[in-house]
């Protein structure tokens, strides 16, 4: 593959200028933009409802309602980030320049994933559900700062600070 294609010219450089065109041509780009903030604020939701629930033992019902609603826009953003890596890299995923993104992407889309076979299941009472639920959400928040960090790296390259 081309220099292009494996990893930024520079060290520090996040995108080379092909794949900055690329991604800023690339629908998938908007649909990025869109879904992050909406995965957060499903998140605050979800969370502030698991939280009620472990506090109060009400409203189990609804707190597992909105981890599925979590998980499914976790999934379906980690669907469409691959489709972008694709476009922008030129792989579906673990492009050098957000490689370690995409390794604790797996860990964060594990554990929401063994919630979810754990209450379809019946593996798991609620509240190791929860416990679960709140092991993902953290790793969640782990993995939305490294693409916070990523994106400030971005802008900082494009305004020459990098």
């Amino acid at each position: 593959m081309s220099q292009t294609m494996d990893r930024p010219a520079q060290a520090d450089a996040l995108y080379t200028p092909d794949q900055r065109a690329r991604r800023d041509a690339s629908p998938w780009t908007l649909v990025q933009g869109v879904l992050a903030p909406l995965q957060f604020v499903v998140f605050l939701v979800s969370l502030g409802l698991v939280l009620r629930y472990m506090a109060t033992g009400a409203g189990y019902e609804v707190a597992t309602l909105s981890i599925i609603i979590k998980t499914g826009v976790l999934y379906l953003i980690m669907i469409t980030g691959a489709i972008w890596e694709k476009i922008v890299f030129g792989q579906w995923l673990f492009a050098p320049a957000f490689f370690w993104e995409d390794v604790f992407s797996f860990v964060v889309i594990a554990l929401h994933t063994l919630y979810i076979v754990g209450l379809l299941g019946g593996f798991y009472g609620p509240e190791t559900l929860m416990l679960i639920a709140l092991a993902a959400y953290a790793t969640y928040i782990v993995n939305a700062g490294q693409f916070l960090w990523k994106l400030r790296m971005a802008r900082l390259q494009l305004e020459g600070a990098i």
